[in-house]
């Protein structure tokens, strides 16, 4: 048995399709978006935590930037991984390393990374709200870990 249509209705499955489409890959390209922007920020925890980890056996002995274990620690961190964040370039990837007290056994010892997840779907920035040229997503992954061992003055 044959079903008649009529004339008007002929185009309607196909305005439907296009439509539903169009929203199906609004969502399916921010999902992708997220995913990409969650797999950097697990990965600057990990290199977080790996500082953090070398850190609470090797703390810095001084508040100075150029404390030679706060050094290494910014190296073991820079050296965790390379994508899919390289995290040896400093000019896109901050790590910070502070100490909680003078950096005695069971102070505290917190390294942060941070970068900045540029966006790279076109309609993303307007549907979320990003005003910043080029659109970006700050990330920070910060780990706090209790100091094990110290060679640090005063300890």
């Amino acid at each position: 048995m044959k079903i008649r249509t009529k004339k008007s209705e002929r185009g309607q499955s196909l305005v439907e399709l296009a439509i539903s489409l169009l929203v199906l890959l609004y969502l399916l390209s921010g999902v992708v978006e997220f995913g990409i922007a969650f797999f950097q920020f697990i990965q600057l925890r990990d290199a977080a935590q790996e500082g953090a980890l070398y850190g609470s056996l090797h703390p810095p002995t001084s508040a100075a930037a150029n404390d030679p274990n706060r050094l290494l620690i910014i190296a073991r961190v820079r050296a965790a991984s390379a994508q899919p964040i390289n995290l040896a370039d400093t000019t896109k990837v901050n790590v910070v390393v502070t100490t909680s007290g003078s950096a005695c056994v069971a102070d505290g010892i917190t390294v942060s990374v941070s970068f900045d997840h540029r966006v790279f779907m076109p309609f993303i920035p307007r549907l979320v709200g990003i005003s910043s040229v080029p659109p970006t997503i700050p990330l920070t992954g910060s780990v706090t870990d209790t100091i094990l061992n110290s060679t640090a003055p005063g300890c």
